[in-house]
């Protein structure tokens, strides 16, 4: 195994985080991580339990002097989301991470880095590591599949977790101490694709080039989503000529702002020109509307000579086009509570042509209960007055602000003791697994925080170094103030 972060301090720290990047651990593959988790474990002597979902806690007893300290926990989740460039050759079943380092940050070369949330693993292996480090009795929990709807958390044995706090090391933005999120499910609707035969030109088009990020923490930056952008683009041609769907496929994951899209379709060869200006018209606007936000933008349309097969129907087309060019997207409404905050939003994550249907996944998100139910609502009216079957999974609750909390508290002193200034302690719109802990154990007081991490769920995303060395020396602190 290449050692690229050798080098670098914390040294444990960045010794795990690479071992931990070349185990392929995609959501869904989280076996082989585990194991490793667990035989770590088991080589320090350390108790562990490992569940059917992969889950793993591991506990490791107080310090001297520290025994009469009430427990913490120390949380994060060992699977990542796998998104890459178009142009990478890249197996996330087998192949490790390709690490760099540039400047002050690591990534991985054309994919995701898996920094959300490798490092927290990285953190809590390093801690648990170190017998030179002061702390209470530890129960550090990893929970699986969490990019995909929280289910390791959702069916996690919390009965033999007996710890007063929890620190949730899974927010990326050093110096935020965050206290609340808000709640979310995935949906789904499956609309039914007949097919007729068809003959003309067969044209692909091509969204990609956006800049995509977390459908929960960019939601609000205004980005473009290229599922989005695809429905834009069939209702323009739709408006001026009648043509053939033959496919429509965009999007990796629900959860991260799709970046790429792609859809065939069979144009009469005396109209391919017609064709071709209304696609060049609409593109134009589209790029201009998003020049600041996703400045790398680009849409192609690629004529492949003369089709003759199956198409869509002509009506199965049009029920497809009307969802994608009118499904909400984005950001629905902002707290009245507190400024700033994204209350309830949705992203049509992945679009995807099957056999005889056609698949369209969202993930919903609201801090505010009624309303997540509400959009949800919406989808499956509109999914169901189009003839398509609907459902929804992954249900997790939102994790409300507590007016009490004496880990926040010691969390902001001891920011404010190290690093000489105040952080911000915040709610935030994406969703963390400390709604699920605080639902299963309502007593805990919890925290989450976390280093820089920029761009997370793309393949932009990169792990600040400084930070994760100043943040893994916070938690360390903290640690060793936690003794009521």
């Amino acid at each position: 195994m290449s050692e690229v972060l050798k080098e670098l301090e914390p040294f444990r720290v960045f010794h795990f985080f690479e071992e931990i990047c070349q185990i392929p651990h995609g959501s869904g593959n989280t076996k082989a991580l585990s194991d490793y988790c667990a035989a770590f474990a088991r080589e320090r002597g350390l108790a562990v339990v490992q569940d059917e979902l992969n889950n793993i806690i591991i506990k490791k007893p107080a310090s001297p002097g520290m025994e009469d300290a009430p427990a913490v926990i120390l949380q994060g989740h060992l699977d990542m989301v796998c998104e890459k460039n178009a142009d990478v050759a890249f197996d996330f079943e087998k192949d490790g991470l390709r690490l760099a380092v540039d400047g002050d940050y690591i990534h991985a070369q054309g994919t995701t880095l898996g920094g959300d949330d490798g490092i927290a693993v990285a953190m809590a292996l390093a801690i648990l590591d170190d017998d030179q480090c002061v702390h209470p009795a530890l129960e550090v929990v990893f929970t699986t599949e969490e990019e995909t709807g929280m289910d390791g958390a959702d069916h996690l044995d919390c009965s033999i977790l007996h710890a007063k706090y929890l620190i949730n090391i899974d927010s990326e933005e050093e110096g935020v101490i965050t206290a609340g999120c808000a709640g979310g499910l995935k949906s789904q609707a499956k609309l039914p694709a007949p097919k007729m035969p068809f003959e003309g030109t067969a044209v692909t088009l091509q969204i990609s080039g956006l800049s995509g990020g977390h459908s929960g923490t960019e939601i609000h930056a205004g980005r473009a989503n290229a599922n989005k952008l695809m429905g834009r683009l069939l209702f323009a041609l739709r408006k001026e000529l009648e043509f053939g769907l033959v496919c429509v496929d965009g999007g990796a994951k629900d959860n991260a702002i799709a970046r790429e899209a792609s859809a065939v379709v069979v144009i009469d060869p005396k109209q391919v020109s017609t064709a071709r200006k209304i696609i060049e018209d609409c593109a134009a606007a589209i790029k201009d509307e998003y020049q600041v936000t996703d400045s790398h933008l680009e849409i192609l349309a690629k004529e492949s000579g003369s089709f003759c097969g199956e198409a869509l129907t002509y009506a199965s087309a049009e029920r497809v086009i009307f969802l994608l060019f009118n499904s909400p997207y984005g950001v629905q409404s902002m707290s009245p509570q507190l400024p700033g905050l994204v209350e309830s939003s949705l992203n049509l994550g992945v679009v995807r042509t099957e056999a005889d249907h056609i698949t369209l996944t969202w993930a919903v998100r609201s801090s505010v209960r009624s309303r997540k139910w509400l959009i949800n609502d919406q989808l499956q009216y509109m999914t169901q007055m189009l003839g398509g079957d609907y459902d929804w999974r992954g249900d997790y609750p939102e994790w409300a602000y507590r007016q009490d909390s004496p880990l926040r508290t010691l969390a902001a002193d001891t920011y404010q003791r190290m690093f000489k200034k105040a952080p911000v302690v915040s709610t935030i719109h994406a969703g963390l697994e400390c709604g699920l802990f605080s639902e299963k154990m309502p007593d805990v007081d919890m925290i989450s925080i976390g280093p820089d991490i920029l761009d997370i769920h793309t393949p932009q995303e990169r792990l600040s170094i400084s930070s994760t060395k100043r943040t893994f020396d916070y938690i360390c602190e903290m640690l060793r103030q936690l003794r009521s």
